[in-house]
Order: structure tokens, then C-alpha cells, then sequence
């Protein structure tokens, strides 16, 4: 095995990153690593993701409320993920999101979700 620099280890304060603001009231942080991306996500009750598709696998965490997914094409299967549950979604499943409550939500992405770095993920947007 090949000794990697310890230096090369990166540290974040998430008080430092900026907040963006997107559609409805969602806001979120977001850093990267070299592979994987996380991201802090909030949402008022009400507030809807819509549907999209993308390459990453994405493991939801709800840390605090609730999110229901509507997961397929036709959104044909519908799970709700509370405080202290997961969702793992696959690579180009297509899916939305509509907040059931006041939420906060931590996403982790691999790849890191190159449309969140451009500023090209329209659908988030305003």
C-alpha cells in the first residue's frame, strides 16, 4: 500500500461554506472531496425537488423531519424517510421530493454532482 501525505486531508467548518439559496426555500452547503460530495440540505414543509435523474448514487440521511420520495418514471413508488432514516438511490433512477415537514437533510454524492458545482441544476433553481 502507498503511504499517502497526511496533509493531503482536507478540514471544513460548515459555518464557513456559503449558503445557497434555491427553489422555494431550499437552501444548501455543499464541499467536495476528490469522490464523494455531501451536502446540507433544507427544506420548509411544502417545498418540492422536482423530478430528476442523474448519474451520482445519492444516500439520503434525514437528520431532523420528513421527506417523501417519489421514486421511478411515473413516480410509481413512494417512501417517506424520517429523522434518523436513509434512502439510497441508484445511479439515474429518477425521482422527486416533496418536504412533509421542516427538514434537514444531509446528501452524500458519488461522483460529486457536477451540475451543483457549475450552477447548472436548473431544476433547483429559481
Amino acid at each position: 500500500m502507498t503511504a499517502i501525505d497526511p496533509n493531503a486531508a482536507t478540514f471544513h467548518r460548515w459555518a464557513d461554506i456559503p449558503l445557497e439559496t434555491l427553489k422555494g426555500t431550499i437552501t444548501r452547503k455543499l464541499m467536495t472531496g476528490d469522490r464523494i460530495m455531501v451536502a446540507q440540505i433544507t427544506l420548509k414543509a411544502g417545498d418540492e425537488v422536482p423530478q430528476h435523474a442523474h448519474e451520482n448514487e445519492q444516500v439520503s440521511y434525514v437528520v431532523d423531519g420528513a421527506l417523501r420520495f417519489f421514486l421511478g418514471a411515473d413516480g410509481e413508488r413512494v417512501v417517506e424517510v424520517r429523522s434518523g432514516e436513509v434512502l439510497v438511490i441508484p445511479s439515474n433512477l429518477p425521482h422527486r421530493v416533496v418536504a412533509l415537514a421542516d427538514s434537514f437533510d444531509l446528501d452524500l454524492f458519488n461522483p460529486p454532482r457536477q451540475d451543483w458545482l457549475a450552477g447548472t441544476d436548473a431544476y433547483l433553481r429559481r
